[in-house]
């Protein structure tokens, strides 16, 4: 299996930044795809913030790009999200996910998420 640890969150001031990370770890061949998704408070369901796949292709989720930037280190198995010009609607609990291969054979992709790091935007 893979554990997915977050860290980085915390309460910063409109118009700040802060710097995420996701570290993954545990038996598995090959971590396929990282990403940041976020759950705001009163939503039930996560929206897709970004991913990075293992080529360093990435995807953002509709109205991130520009304002957050994901970035990996495949040798850390660690993924990076910067959060820049933060907003009080950017309060959010940050997951990450990671997909990956259990072994050289597997074909299925299995995933698992981290317990998640809260971000708080406030004056």
């Amino acid at each position: 299996q893979v554990q997915v640890v977050e860290s980085g969150g915390g309460l910063v001031q409109p118009g700040g930044s802060l710097r995420l990370s996701c570290a993954a770890s545990g038996n598995f061949f090959r971590i396929n795809v990282m990403g940041w998704y976020r759950q705001a408070p009163g939503e039930e369901e996560r929206e897709l913030v970004a991913m990075i796949y293992d080529s360093g292709r990435t995807t953002y989720g509709e109205s991130f790009e520009g304002r957050f930037t994901i970035s990996g280190d495949n040798a850390k198995n660690t993924i990076y999200l910067q959060l820049n010009s933060l907003k009080p609607e950017d309060t959010a609990v940050y997951y990450c996910n990671a997909e990956f291969l259990q072994t050289a054979v597997t074909i299925m992709r299995q995933s698992s998420w981290g317990r998640g790091t809260q971000v708080a935007v406030s004056s």
